[in-house]
């Protein structure tokens, strides 16, 4: 059987998908393809589950070569099935262009099946067409579309298979010592103006250090590829982050997390994680607060 997951959105969003993707694959026996936005095309590396990815730019600005591209790839293998997290005419087209029979959507009118209206994606998802999105862990509330094919969906139970030799590079670059090892991940530079200040990213583990003098501290090298940051994340002890792609990933490895700007009831109910601060006010937030959440105050 082959399954096809039309997925838009971050980073972040395409690792909060792959449980779903990852249980659809298993409970059918399915070979599973997605398509995504380029910039995300890597990410699905870490899911040995999907054969194939198929670039494509879900906002506004795809090109009718890109959509004639896309019809082109999801028209010649055999699709049976297709889980569409996107919307708009030009998706909607495309699949109904195809020779898919089951067809599972929020809406629109490709849609043979209609995902169920209540307990909406939650939070960090972002699903485009969706309308608006609630709480809930968003791992967890992609069940809904597996709710249709009666496909159980267990999203803390998932976690990432990264490889050995992966494994063995990210611990072979950590600094020298035998204390614990803390990983920062601001947000990406685009985003930082809403961010934690740089000033309390800094003085963070001066302050940590006076009560742990051997703290060991590391940040996600920049250009690095995800397989190279999934790797980074579970070699090391606890994650404060800010960072979507970098919380996730956390979540994903079980690595201990403390999320900057991430509430609790957006995050599984699993020891070690935590979340503090409110989106957009992470100026608010002080150093003594996130040391608390650390388990340092």
């Amino acid at each position: 059987m082959r399954v096809l997951f039309l997925i838009p959105g971050s980073g972040a969003t395409q690792l909060q998908a792959m449980p779903a993707v990852a249980a659809t694959a298993v409970q059918l026996g399915a070979s599973v393809q997605v398509a995504c936005p380029q910039a995300q095309v890597s990410i699905w590396k870490l899911l040995p589950a999907v054969e194939k990815v198929i670039p494509y730019s879900f906002d506004t600005g795809a090109s009718l070569a890109d959509w004639a591209n896309l019809l082109g790839s999801v028209r010649e293998p055999d699709f049976q099935l297709s889980l569409n997290l996107a919307s708009g005419w030009p998706i909607d087209l495309l699949l109904s262009l195809t020779h898919i029979p089951t067809r599972i959507a929020i809406g629109g009118f490709s849609a043979t099946v209609r995902v169920p209206a209540n307990g909406a994606v939650g939070a960090g998802a972002v699903v485009n067409g969706s309308g608006p999105l609630t709480s809930g862990w968003p791992n967890q509330q992609f069940e809904r579309w597996l709710r249709p094919l009666e496909i159980p969906l267990d999203a803390e139970a998932f976690r990432l298979q990264l490889k050995p030799r992966a494994l063995e590079a990210a611990a072979a670059a950590l600094p020298a010592g035998d204390g614990p090892l803390l990983l920062l991940a601001p947000r990406p530079a685009a985003a930082a103006a809403d961010d934690w200040p740089a000033a309390h990213w800094q003085a963070l583990p001066q302050a940590i250090r006076a009560r742990l003098p051997n703290l060991r501290v590391v940040t996600a090298p920049a250009g690095a590829t995800p397989q190279e940051l999934a790797a980074q994340v579970a070699a090391v002890d606890v994650v404060l982050s800010s960072d979507p792609l970098i919380t996730e990933l956390a979540l994903l490895t079980a690595t201990p997390l403390v999320a900057l700007g991430r509430s609790s009831d957006s995050l599984p109910p699993r020891q070690g994680v935590k979340g503090v601060g409110t989106p957009g006010s992470l100026d608010q937030l002080s150093v003594d607060e996130v040391l608390l959440a650390l388990g340092m105050a």
